[in-house]
């Protein structure tokens, strides 16, 4: 079958999504029962070799689709059997469509979304309506599409392991050579819980006085309580802000934080908890969306309702001190293992002959 699939999360910087897209495509592109035909609607990026850029800006895309059938974009995907948006959008289109969705945070609260989030939920909702299928990254997700979304057009298919980078090629931080740190991964944004951890790390330096906290990570909607937060401390010193770092950096930061705390409000998928496990780093994060599901049991879980920088605290305090530390190391390891690319690609490509049958 030939399929049209989105690679726009490719191009630029390269967030979860972007790894998902990334994963997916190299995954389905070694399979010889499907032909890719990657696209991007940008008017920004230069397309690469073999992908193909839908001639309608992004913002124009976005607030058309957002409100009308048209244009379709069957003409401009080499007659593709199927369209596969894999950043919760994809075009209208006369042929059958999936849609890749990781969480609904922003269609449980519009009012914390950027207007243009806001509108890819507005194209989502009329691509279900539409008929297409929905490809939710674990079962937590599945249950919000239902309930959100009123469809049972829904196939849980998990994503792969992010790459593993060598140790060997991984670029030290100066600043942090030799010191105690807790590692944050991810955009500021008020999804990931960053204030709420700033305050932790505050208590937790009470106990640890020579502990740092490392976030890494863009800006986002979230950046002016981050810094406040920050501001709040009684010595913040011990906080380090290094924004988007490479991945040769993030490898060396995987490697030598004694844990990483992810405390998000919701997620829905978490590849930074797959990452620190697979460098050999234990994680505490919080029991919401799918962390319990892709964590497994080889992470510390706070479940506390109130998400209190104080229980956090206790958790992170733990598994510094602990004893259990190797135990959860080698759990983190073979919780890896169970996420496969080559798993991936042949469910989406069985879900992709269902659409196809079901037209």
């Amino acid at each position: 079958m030939k399929v049209a699939i989105d690679a726009g999360p490719l191009y630029g910087h390269r967030t979860g999504v972007g790894v998902a897209a990334a994963g997916t495509i190299a995954a389905l592109d070694t399979r010889t029962d499907v032909e890719l035909v990657p696209y991007l609607v940008s008017g920004r990026s230069t397309p690469r070799a073999g992908h193909r850029r839908l001639p309608l800006p992004g913002i124009v895309a976005s607030h058309v689709w957002s409100r009308t059938d048209h244009p379709r974009a069957d003409r401009w995907l080499d007659a593709a059997d199927l369209v596969h948006g894999t950043n919760y959008v994809v075009p209208p289109t006369l042929v059958p469509a999936v849609v890749t969705v990781y969480d609904c945070w922003f269609l449980r609260h519009p009012d914390r979304a950027s207007p243009v989030v806001r509108r890819a939920g507005e194209n989502l909702r009329r691509a279900v309506r539409r008929g297409a299928w929905v490809h939710a990254t674990s079962d937590v997700t599945a249950r919000a599409v239902s309930e959100l979304l009123s469809t049972d057009r829904i196939r849980v298919v998990p994503l792969g392991a992010p790459p593993s980078r060598d140790a060997s090629t991984a670029t030290p931080v100066d600043a942090l050579r030799g010191a105690t740190f807790v590692l944050a991964i991810g955009t500021e944004e008020r999804r990931k819980g960053l204030p709420m951890l700033v305050e932790a790390f505050g208590l937790l330096r009470e106990r640890h006085p020579d502990l740092h906290l490392v976030l890494a990570g863009a800006p986002g909607d979230d950046s002016h309580a981050v810094a406040a937060a920050i501001e709040g401390l009684d010595d913040d010193r011990g906080v380090v802000r290094l924004g988007v770092v490479a991945d040769d950096v993030k490898a060396w930061l995987l490697r030598h934080a004694a844990a990483l705390a992810y405390p998000s409000i919701d997620e829905g998928f978490g590849f930074p908890v797959l990452e620190a496990q697979a460098a050999g780093t234990p994680v505490v994060a919080t029991a919401v969306g799918s962390i319990p599901e892709i964590a497994g049991s080889a992470a510390v879980l706070v479940h506390d309702a109130a998400r209190s920088a104080a229980t956090f605290a206790d958790a992170l305090d733990g598994v510094l001190g602990g004893t259990g530390r190797l135990m959860m190391i080698e759990a983190g390891y073979r919780n890896v293992q169970r996420f496969d690319w080559d798993a991936t690609a042949a469910d989406l490509i069985d879900l992709y002959a269902t659409a196809l049958e079901c037209r």
